[in-house]
């Protein structure tokens, strides 16, 4: 009995301490997250400094938190994101890329040219796909694209019709 009074007592110091680390975390993620635990756990600083038992501290602490998770932080994410460039960038921008296969494409390797001029290491999803082929980038997998064919019939260059 005597240590839950001791506990009770000093919680406002294990309050302090929590907002503290919940909020370098957030300093250090900065997903809002670990600000609604630290906002959530200075309201169980309040009732604590009001004179509420431990678990009733506990669960105004949680409550809060939960609450401002679930209902601040959607609209302040979208806030913040409003000004993001949506276009995709890096990696993402590869997939969905078409091109033609350089040398042949099979399971464990080749070589294709993307429609942006860059030349990869690819692998087939399946089957074997021969140089001159169209192709289409799945994924991308390490340093190594991951390709299906775009069309059954390999590119051939057109015909020059002044020979």
């Amino acid at each position: 009995m005597e240590l839950i009074q001791t506990i009770e007592q000093w919680a406002w110091i294990g309050w302090l301490v929590l907002i503290l680390v919940f909020l370098v975390i957030e300093m250090l993620t900065l997903d809002f997250t670990f600000l609604m635990l630290s906002i959530g756990g200075l309201a169980g600083l309040v009732t604590d400094l009001v004179g509420a038992p431990i678990w009733l501290q506990v669960i105004v602490a949680a409550g809060v938190a939960a609450i401002l998770v679930l209902v601040l932080r959607p609209p302040l994410l979208r806030r913040l994101r409003r000004g993001e460039d949506p276009t995709p960038s890096n990696v993402d921008a590869l997939i969905g890329l078409g091109g033609t296969v350089v040398s042949s494409v099979g399971a464990h390797g080749g070589q294709v040219k993307l429609a942006n001029g860059d030349v990869w290491t690819a692998r087939a999803e399946s089957g074997e796909l021969e140089p001159g082929a169209r192709i289409r980038v799945s994924r991308i997998d390490g340093a190594t694209a991951v390709v299906r064919s775009d069309s059954p019939d390999p590119l051939i260059a057109p015909e020059d019709p002044r020979v």
